[in-house]
């Protein structure tokens, strides 16, 4: 069976409902720009940036690298809490998928910041690839401190057009 080449058309990620709720339940801000934007329930949407894309192997499962631009900023604390996730990638190779965002306004660092479960995956009928996804230790260094690495993190989606 031939390769399915596949469009990658954007990404949909909470990152975590608790932590969204923690920000703003302390008082704080969450800001989507750059061609991210915030969703009617409370998550995010990115927008694909040019490059690589996924791709559906032999076995109809997605590989390969999807970029997307945008960031979201989260603060809090008057400042104390402050997280930058800035244009994600989702990453699927033969030893695993993840996804991994710049974790600073000046983009000067790229880091893995939660794991994707494969095996857990299901294709929505619009065409999205729905990933369970768990927190990494860059991703337990990144949000505060606030997750122990393999917490479960809202689902990954990933919408992927022809």
């Amino acid at each position: 069976m031939a390769q399915d080449q596949q469009t990658t058309a954007g990404l949909r990620w909470g990152v975590k409902t608790s932590f969204r709720n923690y920000v703003e339940g302390a008082g704080g801000s969450i800001e989507a720009s750059g061609g991210a934007e915030r969703t009617a329930d409370g998550a995010f949407a990115f927008e694909p940036a040019p490059g690589a894309g996924l791709r559906l192997n032999a076995s109809g499962k997605p590989e390969g690298r999807a970029m997307f631009t945008g960031e979201v900023r989260f603060a809090a604390h008057g400042g104390m809490l402050q997280v930058c996730l800035a244009d994600p990638q989702v990453e699927i190779g033969p030893d695993g998928a993840v996804i991994s965002v710049m974790d600073s306004p000046m983009r000067d660092r790229r880091v893995v910041v939660a794991k994707l479960n494969m095996a857990g995956a299901e294709r929505g009928g619009d065409g999205a690839w729905v990933f369970p996804a768990s927190i990494t230790i860059e991703g337990y260094q990144v949000l505060g401190d606030h997750y122990p690495p393999g917490t479960a993190l809202d689902p990954v989606v990933v919408r992927v057009s022809r």
